[in-house]
């Protein structure tokens, strides 16, 4: 049976929830028979996410699903493409340097993104493919993952998965802050689990 290692992130900032890990727990509520999963829950912490990442895949999972908020998009964003170089939010740009020293530039996805986001738009979801992560932990956890599995021979094959911020986090926001239920962005992430299955294992 394939395996899949499914990742979330833990509240940050001004957020005292997550909606990546509102998702998650939704999703958990009824997880299809296969493939087997493992959930994670990850501090917003560079240095702390890197020691946890490379300890869970040392498990050689088929697959990692990676899940994080973004405040400010309406749809689920599967994205595609982890670039070497980033930073906390408090630095300038220009001030950013590699994640991983002589690292290559870029990781691509090699699972069926658009596939998945035609498939979700079927579900009458807003979801699209993304080729930017951003600069910061979310694209530096696609990047590490593709990295680590490289450089280990692992078979593990990943995507990072973009949610909206949940309704109740914006409740109290007096901007117009676009938002998605959990238990929507939970179905989205179901359907991928499940056509996960589908895929042939890597070696």
């Amino acid at each position: 049976m394939p395996s899949v290692l499914i990742t979330a992130f833990e509240p940050y900032d001004r957020w005292s929830e997550n909606s990546s890990w509102l998702a998650l727990v939704e999703l958990t509520r009824d997880l299809p028979l296969e493939p087997r999963v493992v959930t994670r829950r990850y501090p917003v912490d560079f240095e702390q996410v890197r020691s946890r990442l490379g300890d869970d895949l040392a498990a050689d999972y088929d697959f990692a699903l990676l899940l994080g908020q973004a405040p400010g998009i309406g749809r689920i964003h599967l994205e595609a493409v982890g670039v070497n170089v980033g930073g906390h939010s408090s630095l300038l740009p220009d001030q950013f340097q590699p994640r991983v020293e002589d690292g290559p530039a870029a990781y691509r996805s090699a699972l069926p993104l658009a596939d998945w986001a035609g498939q979700i738009r079927q579900l009458g979801i807003p979801c699209q493919v993304s080729y930017h992560a951003g600069t910061y932990l979310c694209n530096a956890l696609l990047y590490l993952t593709h990295h680590i599995a490289s450089e280990r021979r692992l078979r593990t094959r990943a995507a990072f998965i973009h949610l909206p911020l949940a309704p109740q986090q914006v409740l109290g926001d007096r901007q117009d802050v676009p938002s998605m239920p959990s238990s929507l962005c939970a179905e989205a992430v179901r359907l991928i689990v499940r056509s996960l299955g589908n895929i042939s294992p890597g070696t």
